[in-house]
Formats: structure tokens, C-alpha cells, sequence
């Protein structure tokens, strides 16, 4: 696992409120030329070094705001009415159907996905 990993596994735990019930299934294994028990341990620290790098990008993140904001810019159409009923599982194909032709062609906004990872890769 890299730091940008790590990172995107941290958010999930924070956004989530911790790991409960659970933990980490955290494991090193002996590869290529490392084969003695130093380098499982050595294994096992840089792997907790590359967790704890990525809370802190994490947390960096989420204090920063500018993802998260994109990122509910980018589905607020999930806060309209139709959004709210289309998440509750609640709008049928005829109602879907009533607004389709109402609305017309889709104005399908940019996802300013270039921006979203830039603004992650500058946590890391």
C-alpha cells in the first residue's frame, strides 16, 4: 500500500467514525532478498509509518474543505427534491420519466476531476 492509499483508506475511517467493530487486517510477509526477521519487523513499522502518513493526509483533507465541496458540488442534484426521491427509492420510471421531458436535454457539468486529484495529491 502507498501513501495515497493509505490516504484514501484514512478518509473512509474517519468519514466512518472509526473501524468499529473491526480493526486492520495488517500483515508483512518475507520477500525477494529480505529474508531475516529484521526485515519483517522493518516490514511492519514502514507499514504503520505509511498509515499514519495517510491520516494525517486525511485529516489534512478534511480541515482543508475544498474536496469535500467539490465533491457535494459535483452531486447536488442529490439535495433536489427528484434527488432525494431517486436516493429513497422512491421514484417510479413514470414520474423519472415526467421530469426527463420536462427538462429537456441534460446539461451534463464538467466533473472537475483534474481539480479533485490535484487537491488530493497536494495532501500527500
Amino acid at each position: 500500500m502507498d501513501v495515497s492509499e493509505a490516504t484514501l483508506v484514512m478518509l473512509s475511517v474517519i468519514k466512518n467514525e472509526g473501524l468499529a467493530p473491526g480493526g486492520f487486517n495488517f500483515d508483512a510477509k518475507l520477500r525477494r532478498e529480505s529474508t531475516d526477521v529484521d526485515d519483517l519487523f522493518i516490514a511492519h513499522i514502514g507499514g504503520m509509518d505509511t498509515l499514519a502518513r495517510g491520516l494525517r493526509n486525511a485529516a489534512k483533507l478534511i480541515e482543508d474543505g475544498s474536496l469535500n465541496e467539490l465533491v457535494r458540488k459535483r452531486y447536488q442534484s442529490f439535495d433536489t427534491e427528484i434527488g432525494a426521491q431517486v436516493e429513497a427509492g422512491k421514484a417510479d420510471f413514470e414520474t423519472l420519466e415526467k421530469k426527463a421531458m420536462e427538462w429537456g436535454a441534460p446539461k451534463v457539468p464538467s466533473a472537475k476531476q483534474e481539480l479533485a486529484e490535484m487537491i488530493f495529491q497536494s495532501a500527500l
